[in-house]
């Protein structure tokens, strides 16, 4: 049974979804863009036999608090800081972790931050290698290099309806998404503020490109166990990034399934007996 709570760290609330017997390995797992800790609803039922489960939203995402961006860092070394408050406020040091898109970059912040708090790496779609990104982090290059107000309204079109649908369906077979999950991510951009806050991440995403080559030398130095599991026909993080970690880690698995950026949409039960299998 999934349990939702509540937690103060660093003077926010921030909601959590938790499963499984705490005597069982803890397994943290994080979130990606636009998206919150629902993204894991199906995912976790299917864990909580092997696992302890727990899955934050970020400060600005879900239904944990979201500050005014004029008020609050957002940055993604900000948001991976409040996520290491977040672990040692539940007396977490020894997880699993499952990344995912925006949660690759947070989560491999803690892990550089803390290598002895990880027992092994699950990345699903969470790039950290150049090799893994898809055409459209050109015109982001662009962005990012000349930053005009323009350009950064330009980037409203990232959680567009349509856009949102968009990353949830493309590259997955006709009628086998459900619309749960993208129309709860549709309905949280209506909150005040939205907007500004995923900007501001939108803007410093540069800043995690420029991270990778400290995230591969933390799997070089450290060879945790690395599960990468990929929609194979995601446009955004194509699945070269998912080879790519053999490069700097020996115990890799790499497996490749038939479906889009949010995978576990349509392959929770496979992706969870991967897991399983491996660890």
């Amino acid at each position: 049974m999934i349990e939702y709570k509540t937690v103060k760290v660093a003077g926010l609330n921030i909601f959590y979804r938790e499963s499984g017997n705490i005597t069982k390995p803890t397994m943290i797992l994080f979130h990606g863009f636009p998206s919150a800790s629902h993204m894991f609803r199906n995912l976790m039922p299917e864990l909580e036999d092997r696992f302890h489960l727990i899955a934050p939203d970020y400060p600005g995402f879900g239904q944990s608090e979201s500050p005014d961006h004029n008020k609050f860092e957002y940055t993604f070394d900000h948001l991976s800081q409040i996520m290491e408050q977040f672990l040692m406020e539940l007396s977490i040091d020894k997880f699993y972790m499952y990344v995912f898109d925006y949660g690759a970059p947070i989560g491999f912040k803690v892990a550089v931050d803390h290598p002895d708090w990880i027992q092994g790496i699950i990345s699903q779609n969470g790039n950290i290698y150049k090799e893994g990104l898809g055409s459209k982090w050109a015109s982001r290059q662009d962005f990012w290099d000349d930053p005009t107000e323009e350009k950064r309204n330009s980037y409203k079109n990232a959680f567009d309806p349509k856009t949102i649908i968009g990353q949830y369906t493309f590259g997955t077979r006709e009628n086998v998404v459900s619309p749960d999950g993208y129309m709860l991510d549709i309905s949280y951009t209506h909150n005040e503020g939205y907007a500004q806050r995923q900007l501001d991440l939108i803007f410093d995403y540069q800043n995690n490109i420029k991270s990778y080559p400290i995230f591969q030398k933390y799997l070089r130095n450290n060879q945790p166990k690395l599960l990468a599991v990929w929609g194979k026909n995601d446009p955004s993080f194509i699945y070269p990034g998912a080879e790519a970690f053999k490069k700097d880690d020996k115990n890799v698995e790499v497996d490749l399934v038939d479906s889009g950026h949010f995978a576990l949409e349509t392959h929770s039960k496979v992706i969870a007996q991967l897991i399983k299998n491996f660890f």
